[in-house]
């Protein structure tokens, strides 16, 4: 909290100076591709005569830059394209103009990779940011050639896996539930398919990703590890284009171009997996009855009214089946919608207002006349945001707004079947009203020196309906009998919590090419899994913060050295970080927290740190592209009742981490992309020993949790991509060959520990060796070793 005086005195040292500050007049535009008018986030804007006074287009290619003496000309650049320069006249500056950027001819020297300026990480004061190119995304070879966005940013500093093909991000430390994955605005509350193996993004629907490790702005919130910020893509104005593919288990579609006139526009994708089609070509009848497929389709629907105000519509669902014979079934979706109107007040003053609505749902029933049931859940959060942006001048900018937020989290609810045995089980709904405030202030002080400083204020109700129970002494656990129970009414108030969240960073120009940037952020997470699962599960319990169970509160101090060399062709990083965990929850062991109305009496809190130092070496231009990154960290908790009340580390703790990410182009028909990935083996639980129980030996675990370690993980992925470039432009395509685990390591995924008989293969779990034996010893499991794939990509 000492943080927070600190932070006023800045805001009010700069902020007079930005309120009374004098305004001129601003050429707003917009710059976009010549040929589909999709914007070009990151171009450079500048007058010719004064170039150090430039700009920098945001993710929808909009800019705002104070006009000089006119007649004058601009200059605007974009790493890829040919520069437009165009004479500006003072008529301009009375409405929003529009720039086109045409492609430009690159020889193979000149193969560039990058979503934004050249020298953003150098001069931008984000820290622990990345902004992903949906292009290199594509590139990066992946599982079954299912080209994924999550597991892209896997491949990052500072991000572990859960394990093998998982898509779970855990980002400096943090669980997978504390980060906030949103959609244009809304949140996804299971951003993954076919159990973790792909994330519910479809490449060719998506227009970026901004993701945020370290200094997270103060407009969003409500998570303490990360935000992944993906925007859907915008259909062009003009003429209606297509692209797909036909991979090795799925195909998509996507398409877009004007709606009803060139004021409005379309984007609509679709994705399907067809693995269950082929099992109906089998003559077993155990296969061919089963059925395993995922689908998403997503839709943007943008429309201008005038030069001052536009309005878009997204909306995504996606869904997960996995049917067993026609006696088990599984199945989970997820419906995102966000409404957005967007809206230039004045020159300088822009204002933003989101309304969206996202549901979660998962469908569990087996058939059965004896133990058959049928269990579902529902969760879903709505929102409002109100952004406000006011731009006084090139180096001054102001932000402000209010996010509401309800989360309802419906009854669980197992029904039996008619005749079977298992009793009915039903919860109670919980819910949460959360309003928040922020305000943040950038400013350049000089030619060196920039910063900024926001906060984030937010208040939380846990509100009816809903039933609070009272416990013996006070404090709920397994063992207390419940001496009462509290029914609320609706919207009535069971609980309230606020929490001030100040966040600032500061960036310093050594040189040109060379910056220093440390940042601090505080967030508090009001909604949290209560999991036994680290990887994340369809049916894992979300949980909003109540009378028992406090908000987690995050602290985070980061400090970066930021260079670039070559003419911004090399970046180079280094970043530290330092985080505190408090209220972090875990579960009792042998926890049951599925079904019981009583989950707090499951739950342990406590604290935690993390603290690492991530490396990062970046190549952006030339024929051979890429990165190299290392990181070092460790996660530390401490939750009394777990592990000896000591200290312990979390399943997802992996001190070192290695990735490599290649992108070499031989000729305009021919390019090659390799990944290599190594990290230290998660932090697991083995027995120490074993002891007979009813004729059977059981394995004994101590009392010192996560204390052992699965063999390290390594793995090689390779693609190569054919171009097909004599079909003229009307149609394009191209071949991409990928396999995924080129050297086919047995990685685990799992151990087993049971008796091994009649000299099967067993596993020292430590090492990872074969050994023979007769004793009681451990299965692995892995999942994956050498495997192809091969897609077909088109556009037209």
């Amino acid at each position: 909290m000492r943080v927070i005086p600190l932070f006023f005195y800045l805001l009010m040292l700069f902020l007079p100076q930005a309120i009374w500050a004098q305004e001129g007049e601003f050429l707003k535009g917009k710059v976009v591709e010549i040929d589909s008018e999709m914007p070009l986030p990151g171009a450079n804007v500048y007058w010719e005569s004064f170039p150090l006074g430039g700009v920098v287009t945001d993710l929808e290619g909009n800019f705002s830059i104070k006009a000089i003496p006119l007649p004058a000309k601009l200059v605007i650049s974009f790493l890829g394209f040919e520069k437009s320069v165009r004479n500006i006249s003072n008529k301009d500056l009375e409405k929003l103009q529009r720039f086109f950027l045409k492609p430009e001819e690159l020889n193979l020297d000149e193969v560039i990779v990058s979503g934004r300026a050249p020298d953003q990480n150098v001069k931008g004061l984000d820290l622990g940011k990345s902004v992903v190119p949906i292009e290199t995304i594509k590139n990066i070879p992946a599982l079954f050639g299912e080209v994924d966005l999550l597991r892209s940013l896997q491949l990052l500093p500072g991000v572990q896996t859960a394990g093998e093909g998982t898509t779970g991000l855990f980002v400096r430390g943090g669980s997978s539930d504390q980060n906030l994955v949103q959609l244009d605005g809304a949140p996804v509350y299971n951003p993954s398919h076919f159990f973790g193996f792909f994330s519910v993004f479809n490449p060719d629907a998506l227009q970026g990703v901004e993701f945020y490790k370290g200094n997270i702005p103060a407009s969003l919130g409500g998570r303490i590890s990360s935000v992944v910020n993906v925007s859907l893509r915008e259909g062009n104005y003009q003429k209606i284009k297509g692209e797909g593919g036909i991979g090795t288990i799925s195909s998509r579609l996507t398409l877009d171009g004007p709606l009803f006139s060139d004021k409005s526009s379309f984007a609509v994708s679709g994705r399907r997996t067809y693995a269950d089609m082929f099992l109906r070509f089998s003559n077993d009848e155990n296969l061919n009855s089963n059925s395993l497929f995922f689908y998403d389709l997503s839709g943007k629907f943008s429309f201008r009214l005038g030069d001052r105000d536009k309005i878009s519509f997204s909306s995504y669902f996606g869904s997960d089946f996995l049917g067993l014979s026609n006696q088990f079934g599984f199945g989970w979706d997820n419906w995102v919608n966000s409404l957005t109107w967007a809206r230039k007040i004045n020159s300088n003053t822009y204002f933003d207002l989101n309304a969206y609505r996202s549901r979660y749902r998962y469908l569990v029933g087996f058939d059965d006349s004896d133990t058959g049931f049928e269990w579902d859940n529902i969760l879903s959060e709505s929102g409002l945001k109100a952004h406000w942006s006011k731009l006084f001048n090139e180096t001054t900018q102001f932000e402000w707004g209010l996010h509401s937020q309800f989360y309802h989290f419906s009854p669980i609810s197992l029904r039996p079947s008619e005749g079977s045995n298992i009793e009915p089980i039903a919860t109670n709904q919980r819910n949460g009203l959360q309003n928040n405030l922020f305000i943040s202030f950038a400013k350049e002080l000089n030619s060196k020196l920039a910063m900024e400083s926001g906060l984030r204020w937010g208040f939380y109700n846990q509100v009816g309906t809903g039933v609070q129970y009272v416990y013996e002494g006070g404090v709920p656990g397994p063992n207390i009998s419940v001496l009462d129970s509290i029914t609320f009414g609706r919207f009535e108030n069971m609980k309230f919590y606020q929490g001030l969240e100040p966040r600032i960073s500061i960036r310093y120009l050594v040189q040109e090419s060379l910056a220093i940037k440390a940042a601090f952020n505080r967030n508090f997470q009001y909604v949290q899994v209560a999991s036994n699962s680290s990887a994340g599960l369809p049916i894992d319990r979300w949980i909003p913060a109540g009378t028992y169970i406090p908000p987690i509160r995050g602290d985070q101090v980061s400090l970066g050295l930021f260079k670039n060399l070559k003419d911004n062709r090399w970046e180079l990083s280094l970043e530290g970080y330092y985080k505190d965990f408090h209220n972090i929850i875990d579960l009792r062991q042998g926890a049951n927290i599925l079904f019981t109305d009583n989950v707090e009496t499951e739950i342990l809190s406590g604290i935690g740190y993390a603290y690492g130092l991530e490396f990062l070496v970046k190549k952006n231009m030339g024929k051979t592209t890429g990165w190299l990154g290392y990181t070092y960290s460790r996660t530390w908790r401490k939750v009394v009742g777990i592990s000896g009340d000591d200290w312990y580390n979390p399943r997802f703790d992996r001190p070192h981490d290695v990735t490599l990410v290649l992108n070499h182009e031989f000729s305009k028909r021919w390019s090659t992309n390799l990944t290599f990935v190594y990290t230290t083996g998660q932090a697991v639980t083995f027995p120490i020993g074993s002891y007979e129980m009813d004729n059977q030996r059981v394995p004994l675990y101590g009392v010192q949790r996560n204390a052992d370690r699965f063999p390290d993980y390594h793995r090689m992925d390779a693609s190569v991509t054919w171009r097909n470039i004599d079909k003229g432009r009307k149609w394009r395509g191209s071949w991409n060959f990928s396999v995924y685990n080129l050297y086919g390591r047995k990685n685990p995924f799992s151990y087993q520990f049971t008796n091994i008989i009649n000299e099967q293969i067993n596993f020292d779990p430590r090492s990872g060796e074969e050994i023979f034996s007769r004793r009681p010893g451990v299965v692995m499991t892995y999942l994956f070793t050498f495997l192809p794939a091969l897609t077909y990509n088109f556009q037209f």
